[in-house]
């Protein structure tokens, strides 16, 4: 019992706290923004639409920051995935498929030349990921320097088609029952969120994602293939890339050289507020959801508040950083004394 209650206090202590301060900044908007109806299950459903795309960059962030790497070249790959669709479609006169499987494809290879440098030959993630980040961002620009706007007639159906719940309906002014809405965004996020924890909880290839970041060498020592366990990684997170930002254009319908900046930061943050060690060895896809959902609730925070500089989401973000590094040194140190 006591192994087990180290496992609990351990593992999922960060997380637990993260879930806890959702739910805490969440009750707290319900009262504070009552009047403006803060406590709508739509405002609710917003966390997700607005933030779909980076619930699945998050995702595979934490997977690869579980093996102990990063990859900042997030942003940018975003901002080159919805370029390359938005040119793609008006200047090139492609199908809103063949786009869409094109950027997957590329976020492929993205993800396979990252992790190729980072695992067999060894090179540091941060500078493989650093020089990812310049090379996209690089082609975006290369691809067009002004901003392209997306009429391709599918996608937008994509983009506008809402699917509308059962539930938590309210009437309005006009005696119309209005109810709450999401885009397929939200379900792809959702669906692949599920999927990631399926494989890094219950398939060989997860149980190695953890060894390997736990302890490289004890895992060279169990039999595990660290280079290629690392490469796959690296794979799945290129490709999870491309397909948040297939889902942040669902959202914004253009493409433009500065979008997405700072995106790669927030990926990072959620993942670390939500329990990921920076270390490795230890995260969790639900843990980065949630902190995805406490960045979208400070937004909110923001924009029922409707004074406020948009600029306090990134002060309040880089304090609950500091805030969880700390509390992972103490976690870290803690483990090293047992």
């Amino acid at each position: 019992m006591k192994k087990q209650g180290r496992k609990i206090n351990g593992n999922t202590f960060l997380l637990l706290i993260t879930i806890i301060l959702f739910f805490v900044m969440y009750g707290v908007g319900i009262v504070v923004f009552k009047e403006q109806g803060f406590a709508k299950v739509q405002n609710f459903l917003n966390l997700f639409i607005s933030n779909a795309g980076l619930i699945v960059i998050a995702t595979g962030m934490t997977i690869v920051m579980i093996t102990g790497g990063i990859d900042i070249s997030v942003g940018s790959v975003t901002a080159m995935v919805c370029m390359i669709l938005a040119w793609s479609m008006e200047n090139k006169g492609w199908g809103a498929v063949q786009a869409t499987v094109f950027v997957l494809a590329i976020g492929l290879v993205f993800g396979f030349v990252q992790g190729w440098l980072v695992a067999y030959l060894k090179i540091q993630p941060f500078i493989v990921t650093l020089a990812g980040m310049f090379f996209a961002r690089g082609m975006t620009a290369v691809i067009s320097k002004d901003m392209i706007s997306i009429k391709n007639e599918t996608f937008l159906a994509w983009a506008q088609y809402k699917m509308h719940l059962p539930f938590g309906g309210y009437v309005n002014k006009k005696g119309v029952t209005i109810y709450p809405y999401i885009y397929p965004s939200v379900v792809i996020a959702i669906v692949v969120l599920v999927l990631m924890f399926v494989v890094l909880k219950y398939t060989k290839f997860g149980r190695s994602i953890y060894a390997i970041g736990g302890n490289e060498q004890s895992a060279l020592m169990m039999g595990l293939d660290v280079k290629r366990t690392k490469l796959k990684a690296y794979v799945l997170e290129g490709f999870l890339s491309s397909l948040g930002g297939f889902l942040f254009c669902l959202n914004t319908c253009s493409g433009f050289v500065e979008q997405a900046k700072g995106l790669e930061m927030d990926a990072i943050a959620s993942s670390v507020i939500g329990g990921t060690l920076l270390t490795g060895g230890v995260g969790n896809v639900f843990g980065s959801l949630f902190g995805v959902l406490i960045k979208g609730t400070i937004e909110a925070f923001i924009t029922f508040q409707g004074t406020l500089s948009s600029w306090w989401t990134r002060i309040t973000i880089a304090a609950m950083l500091c805030f969880f590094i700390v509390l992972q040194s103490i976690f870290a140190a803690t483990k090293n004394k047992k």
